[in-house]
């Protein structure tokens, strides 16, 4: 079923952070605990369903010479909405996040899916493929945001998860400790993907 594939393939296949690693500078910078993840994968995700939706409501009227100073445009306008909602309901983490929510904009992930995806398909694909994208970018931060939490401060969501007894390593929440850490899960996906089709004689 089209539909389907079109909204799995932003989970695994295509995932924006570890398949076509895509969005690495929020990614990278933001994922020091798991709530920082979650925050900002729900951000960008919201962005790009809006904006996959309206530029394909709008991809019969758009000049093809202008495209994407009209796509940067809306997808600047449901960044600002969504900015000014974090700013004025979930107030801590809006300052966490900090310009990484501005930066939104300018995400790979958002305009590459309104160039290749929202401008040639209908509202509803459109639609499941910013959904499936947006929360393959959010698995994707969370997962290496959980690492990076658990490992480096010994804490999940803020709560103390392991032994007392244990060192947290301070450099998995330092920018090397990103790195490293993107590094070894990427590593751990292709080796995981590639065992698999040896298995399948692929």
């Amino acid at each position: 079923m089209r539909s389907l594939r079109v909204f799995s393939r932003g989970l695994v296949d295509e995932n924006p952070v570890f398949r076509l690693l895509l969005g690495m500078c929020p990614a990278l910078a933001v994922s020091t605990a798991a709530v920082n993840g979650l925050g900002m994968g729900l951000a960008a995700a919201a962005v790009l369903v809006a904006s996959n939706i309206l530029i394909s409501l709008l991809r019969s009227v758009i000049p093809d010479k202008i495209r994407i100073p009209c796509y940067i445009v809306v997808i600047a306008t449901f960044v600002t909405m969504v900015d000014l909602l974090m700013a004025a309901f979930v107030p801590d983490l809006h300052a966490v996040l900090g310009i990484f929510i501005p930066l939104i904009v300018v995400n790979c992930i958002v305009l590459q899916r309104a160039e290749a995806f929202a401008s040639k398909n209908t509202v509803f694909m459109s639609a499941l493929d910013g959904l499936g994208m947006g929360l393959g970018f959010t698995a994707a931060l969370m997962i290496l945001a959980s690492v990076r939490e658990i490992i480096g401060s010994g804490t999940f969501f803020g709560i103390s998860v392991l032994p007392l007894a244990f060192e947290p390593m301070k450099l998995m929440v330092s920018p090397p400790g990103a790195f490293i850490s993107l590094g070894l899960i990427i590593g751990l996906i292709n080796y995981l993907k590639n065992r698999r089709e040896a298995e399948r004689g692929v």
